[in-house]
């Protein structure tokens, strides 16, 4: 293709982040999707079913996460006294460690990004992605009625 497309710009973009931070997290034998769940994990736990839709994660991708998580002793699982059939996941003290080094990776990469763009550059394009997300939820894009 002559010119690129946005949703090739998205995906090529998304793929070298990804690409980045597994890069990165590997240095600390993680990967991106495990420092994405300890960010996503409040400190003072989190329902695993609140887990999944806030990741944007699939249940069997979840599922194998939180296990290597656990293997690793980053999270502990307790009952939710709310949901007798919840789990409520906990941070240990490696499981926050690990989290806040992820949080300043989280934040140098924005910092950086900060010095090479502008805030209008920056709102533009949180502008954008806040569109094409509302596109999608709207399902606006594919509509067979039309």
């Amino acid at each position: 293709m002559k010119e690129k497309t946005i949703d090739y710009t998205l995906r090529a973009t998304w793929q070298a982040v990804s690409r980045m931070y597994n890069e990165e997290a590997s240095k600390y034998d993680t990967t991106m999707s495990v420092a994405f769940a300890l960010l996503s994990i409040d400190k003072n736990g989190t329902p695993s079913t609140l887990l999944g839709p806030n990741m944007g994660m699939e249940a069997t991708s979840l599922t194998r996460t939180l296990k290597r998580m656990e293997e690793k002793q980053l999270i502990t699982k307790e009952k939710n006294p709310k949901d007798g059939r919840g789990v409520i996941i906990k941070l240990t003290p490696l499981g926050l460690e690990k989290r806040n080094l992820s949080k300043e990776k989280v934040l140098k990469f924005n910092d950086t990004l900060k010095k090479h763009l502008s805030e209008e550059e920056i709102n533009n394009f949180i502008h954008v992605t806040e569109v094409i997300n509302q596109l999608i939820i709207d399902k606006n894009i594919f509509d067979n009625k039309k």
